[in-house]
């Protein structure tokens, strides 16, 4: 009811809303690897979920403009994520591994630090690390991504408002690896209020400047997935109600919030099908916050959404001229959780796991044999894994770019991905064309196929940034 809503008012607003004035507040989204086949596979999936053929439109793939962009780098056809985000933050394309740098090393100004010299209030948020590639671009200025305590400290420098995110990596090692005061000292000293979940973040007072993290003992380099949250995990959706009504409290200059939606990259470096579509779902619901104050400020309200780059070069169809994705719907927890469970599951039984222990453990967090009926030869790859891994302890984690895998898990995602007739190219990047969604104040300009370089320059203009 509610996206019929949404899409209601998106038809009935008048074209003129999209062109002339100044958009005073500025929501720039970034689904980190979300390219346009992973946005077009959640909105099928979704579909068929509820039995229809077709596509469930996510809320942003109803903004009036959409188009695509190309995210090359400076130095090679397919980007990185601190190259990527570089060149979404500063309008300049530099090196694979450079945060907010050109090629010389030399500091560029992003289009946050823009808008914060133009007297806007300045968030950047995420679902991952606040120092990790895409969010550091925007405040942050250091030859390489792994600089991590480096990156923390130029936080300090940006003086933005809100940040927010699961944490920090570093907080007291240098990258030469030697310890270092702790970044907590320097962001106290500052003047940054830290808050530790959203219990904590009910204490912060309006107008501060404000750090909010996860509870203390949790993962610090990203949130949950959305397919594995529990109760009490923070996620990018209250992050991002946080930050909106915190840059808008009193605020008559405008304020400039950038949102990363960082695990949308780590799912498909995992070729993770269902993980990645919910990811995707979980953007969309950070969206809706901005689409709410957008309702409220239509002619002063500026949101784009885009990616950095593609990962995993995800193909929806593998063959047939079929597609299964109801299928995923049966998957409970993230390749990483399985393995997890997987592991726990071993200590559990001392590792004495049986096949029909393994049998009863798929079929409740995968779905096989009670909802998803296997072929012989993908049953086959399962209790061959099982053979080598559980009884003749042949057991070593498999690693792609973010996690460390069960094998057995490893093969119950790829039996998943057949059965649902998703494909990956890679683990890695690809240098397909990433979407372009808009909506507001200077919407139009996002109308044609672009570079993402034209991306930060665009959003300047409509809000009126000196570049």
């Amino acid at each position: 009811m509610k996206k019929t809503l949404y899409l209601f008012i998106l038809l009935c607003l008048p074209l003129s809303i999209f062109a002339g004035g100044k958009a005073k507040y500025v929501f720039f989204f970034i689904g980190d690897g979300m390219g346009v086949d992973h946005v077009n596979g959640t909105e099928m999936y979704l579909a068929e979920k509820e039995g229809i053929i077709g596509t469930e439109a996510l809320l942003f793939s109803k903004f009036p403009v959409m188009s695509v962009a190309t995210t090359y780098s400076m130095t090679n056809s397919v980007t990185d994520s601190s190259a990527g985000g570089t060149a979404l933050s500063t309008g300049e394309k530099t090196y694979n591994g450079a945060i907010g740098v050109d090629f010389d090393k030399k500091p560029l100004k992003t289009v946050a630090e823009r808008a914060k010299s133009a007297g806007n209030k300045v968030g950047i948020i995420t679902s991952v690390s606040i120092d990790h590639a895409t969010p550091a671009a925007f405040y942050a200025h250091q030859p390489d991504r792994d600089m991590y305590y480096e990156i923390a400290h130029d936080l300090v420098l940006a003086d933005f408002d809100f940040y927010g995110g699961s944490g920090f990596l570093k907080a007291d090692e240098t990258f030469e690896g030697e310890k270092a005061p702790s970044i907590y000292q320097a962001f106290d000293n500052a003047g940054y209020k830290f808050y530790k979940g959203l219990n904590d973040y009910t204490n912060s007072k309006r107008g501060e400047k404000v750090i909010l993290m996860q509870e203390e003992g949790r993962d610090v380099y990203s949130l949950p997935y959305a397919i594995d949250r529990k109760e009490g995990d923070l996620s990018l959706e209250q992050i991002t109600k946080a930050a909106i009504d915190h840059l808008s409290y009193k605020n008559k200059k405008g304020f400039f919030l950038m949102v990363e939606g960082g695990k949308i990259d780590w799912s498909s470096h995992d070729n993770d099908a269902a993980t990645t579509f919910a990811e995707v779902v979980d953007f969309d619901n950070a969206v809706a916050h901005a689409l709410d104050f957008y309702k409220k400020h239509p002619k002063e309200t500026l949101i784009v959404i885009t990616a950095d780059h593609e990962t995993g070069g995800l193909a929806l169809g593998t063959g047939k001229y079929e597609l299964n994705l109801k299928a995923l719907e049966h998957q409970e927890v993230s390749a990483g959780e399985l393995s997890n469970l997987m592991s726990v599951l071993r200590k559990t039984k001392n590792n004495n796991v049986t096949w029909d222990d393994m049998k009863e453990f798929l079929s409740e967090y995968m779905g096989f044999w009670d909802e998803l009926q296997l072929t012989w030869a993908q049953e086959r790859k399962l209790r061959d894994e099982f053979e080598s891994s559980f009884v003749s302890k042949k057991h070593s984690f498999e690693e792609s770019m973010y996690t460390k895998t069960e094998p057995l898990a490893s093969r119950a995602k790829e039996v998943m991905n057949e059965i649902a007739m998703v494909a990956w190219a890679s683990h890695s990047h690809s240098a397909n064309y990433v979407p372009v969604y808009a909506i507001g104040v200077g919407a139009e300009m996002f109308s044609a196929k672009q570079n993402n370089i034209d991306i930060p320059r665009k959003i300047a203009k409509a809000a009126g940034y000196k570049w």
